[in-house]
Order: structure tokens, then C-alpha cells, then sequence
């Protein structure tokens, strides 16, 4: 990997006229941290506006093992909706937690059930993942029964032995590679990928490799999270890298490759337990996922893009029907809340905390229900 510096092009910007309205199918997103107990409710009063399915990480604690977990877990989120309207467009979408103790007849079960697949978390790469899998190997039998039934390994794309900022390319040489040359026929999701390396590799795979992209780590760069200053609400795992590989992402990202779709990560945590001297990795974006996706593709001219890459590629990789309601955004800025409820009496801080977004949703004509209240600002 050879990385260069190159200049930082955020101020340049293409994009449409304030005012200009845009009307989209409705989202799916493909990577999402709705957590547990109280707090499930306070998160998901922020993704249903914004989404149709819902792909819901298994990284609670305890982890989502088994599918009976799984089928339990979907109920309580389903408990959880909030209470004042309907979601008529809004499905979350089970996975389970991928161990090396994870038996092929498990798999049998939770495709059963409505399973869409099992994420494959490294022992020890993020938040919760501390039972993950140690050797991928360990786990052939159970992904055998996954390509057999056309199911999902959705994978974090890191290995833990090596520099924080090196970990995905190596992961790629080390672990995806051999993973793919197996399983050449296994669908597979490189989730959150955050490096030109993963970028060249995935549009260098076979078909059944595709990768989800973070509206994070299209806007920042590993700059904005240390100069002047640590930025612990732009922390995150993968960690956000150089401006080289920011850029690289975009370009995937505006392409209209269909090898990349909408996954944002959104990874809420207290205030803090960000703001403290061991503080813990996840940037939490639902509150505004839609809006800051859309401002990278209107400040490069792409927003023509937009559609496919938030509401088709996704739903093909998984194999599901393409979303039929539509939600309507606005070139209008609006002001951030400086913090959002998390239950439990805490609180947590979203992106751009206290500054604007220029996109904003339009209220009666979201499709995935009525009249919704946002707490949006306008400026």
C-alpha cells in the first residue's frame, strides 16, 4: 500500500441550490446499533424516520448466540418503537453473533426464522466483541451451511495484532482472501470499510463481495479527530484514516458501482462514556444518517446516484425487494441538538453536535410514516 498526500477537497462543492427538494425510495440501513433495555426506544425514534429494514448488530451484551436470542431481541425492539405513530415501511433484520462454538444446525435454525446471515467479529476489534471468533476456521462448518442456504456473513474487517490504522488491509491479506478463495460462492459484506485497500479489493472480488460505507467515513478524516484537539464523538472503530483513503471511499462511494451500498454504523454511546479517559468507540449518526449521506453526493454533483446507493444495492445483495414508499429531503439547514435522550436518565451526543446539516427531511412527505415530528432546527 502506497499512501501520498493529497489535498483536502471538502470545500469544494457542486452542489444544488438551497431549497431544491429531492424524493428518494426509502433507505435501508444495512449496519445498525439500536443497543438494549430503555435505551432501544431513544434510538429507534431516529432510524425509523429515516429507513425502511434495519440490519441490527448482534454486539449486545449478552451477544445475540443463538437464534431464539435473536427472534427475542427482535421483540423487544418491536416493543420499543415509539409509541405516538405507525412504521408501517419499518423491518428490522435479525443476524446472529458468529463464535467459534457456532454449529452448522444453528444456521439451519435461524434461516428458519427469518435469520438474514451471522456477523463475523474478530475476538477483541470493537465494541462487545470480546466472545467473537478467534480462527475463522473454527467456523467453516457453520459457513458452509451459510453458503448452502444463500445467507449473509457480514464481517468487521480487522485484524487486532497489528497498528490501528493497518488493520483492514491486513485483515484483507490475511484473513478475507483466503476466506473468499474457500467460499468463492459465500455472499459476503465487507461492512463499514474504511481504506483504499478495501476500496481496490472489493471491486477486484467476485460478485458476492460487496461492501457498506459509513456517511463518517465519507465526511471526516483521522485530522478532524486529533488536530487541536481529541474529538472523542468522531472515535470510532474502524478508525477514521487519512485523507487519501477518506477521498477513496467517496469516489466508491458516488460511483455507481453497485458494489457499495448505505451501512452506517451508527454506534450510540452515553456522553460519558465518550468523554472519558477510556472512552468507547462509535459514532452515533441515525438521528441525521440520510441527511449527511446526502450531503456527499450533493457537494460532488452525484445526487443523481444517491437513490441506488441508499435504497438498491443493498436490498440486491441481500436479496430482498426494492423498497416502494418514498421520503422527501430539503436543501434547508437546520441546527443539530447540542444532545438526545438515551434513556436511563443519559444522554448521548450525535454528529455534528451544535453545528448545521444542509439537508433536512421534509415532514409530510416521509414515507415511512405520518406526519412525523423531527427535532430539527432550521436556521
Amino acid at each position: 500500500m502506497k499512501c501520498f498526500p493529497v489535498p483536502d477537497t471538502r470545500n469544494i462543492d457542486l452542489g444544488v441550490s438551497v431549497g431544491t427538494r429531492l424524493t428518494i425510495r426509502l433507505p435501508d440501513d444495512f449496519h445498525h446499533h439500536c443497543r438494549d433495555g430503555l435505551k432501544t426506544k431513544t434510538v429507534l425514534q431516529h432510524a425509523c424516520l429515516r429507513v425502511g429494514r434495519c440490519l441490527m448488530m448482534p454486539n449486545t451484551n449478552p451477544p445475540i448466540t443463538t437464534t431464539e436470542m435473536a427472534l427475542e431481541y427482535k421483540q423487544h425492539i418491536l416493543r420499543s418503537m415509539p409509541d405516538d405513530q405507525n412504521y408501517p415501511n419499518f423491518e428490522p433484520l435479525m443476524v446472529l453473533y458468529l463464535t467459534d462454538k457456532t454449529k452448522a444446525e444453528e444456521i439451519t435454525k435461524a434461516h428458519a426464522a427469518g435469520i438474514v446471515g451471522v456477523k463475523f467479529y474478530p475476538a477483541g476489534a470493537t465494541t462487545n466483541s470480546d466472545f467473537g471468533v478467534t480462527d475463522i476456521q473454527n467456523c467453516y462448518g457453520a459457513l458452509r451451511e451459510l453458503d448452502r442456504l444463500n445467507m449473509m456473513l457480514c464481517i468487521h474487517s480487522e485484524v487486532t495484532h497489528a497498528d490501528i490504522f493497518e488493520r483492514e488491509p491486513i485483515f484483507i491479506e490475511e484473513i478475507m482472501k483466503p476466506l473468499a478463495d474457500d467460499f468463492p460462492n459465500l455472499k459476503m459484506t465487507m461492512e463499514h470499510i474504511s481504506t483504499m485497500d478495501a476500496v481496490d479489493y472489493v471491486l477486484s472480488a467476485s460478485n458476492n463481495i460487496k461492501a457498506s460505507i459509513t456517511c463518517h467515513h465519507l465526511l471526516y478524516n483521522r485530522n478532524d479527530m486529533l488536530v487541536g484537539g481529541i474529538k472523542p464523538h468522531l472515535y470510532c472503530l474502524p478508525i477514521l484514516k487519512s485523507e487519501s483513503h477518506r477521498q477513496a471511499l467517496v469516489k466508491a462511494a458516488i460511483s455507481g458501482s453497485p458494489k457499495f451500498f448505505l451501512g452506517t454504523d451508527s454506534a450510540p454511546h452515553s456522553r460519558d462514556a465518550k468523554e472519558s479517559c477510556c472512552g468507547c468507540a462509535g459514532v452515533f449518526t441515525a438521528h441525521a444518517l440520510l441527511e449527511l449521506y446526502t450531503e456527499t453526493f450533493d457537494k460532488h454533483g452525484q445526487l443523481s446516484k444517491l437513490e441506488d446507493f441508499c435504497s438498491s444495492f443493498g436490498a440486491d445483495h441481500y436479496g430482498l425487494p426494492r423498497n416502494t414508499a418514498t421520503l422527501t429531503l430539503e436543501k434547508t439547514s437546520w441546527k443539530v441538538p447540542m444532545s438526545y435522550d438515551f434513556g436511563d436518565d443519559l444522554y448521548l451526543r450525535g454528529l455534528r453536535a451544535g453545528e448545521e446539516i444542509k439537508w433536512k427531511l421534509v415532514e409530510e412527505e416521509t414515507g415511512n410514516k405520518k406526519k412525523p415530528k423531527l427535532d430539527q432546527q432550521s436556521v
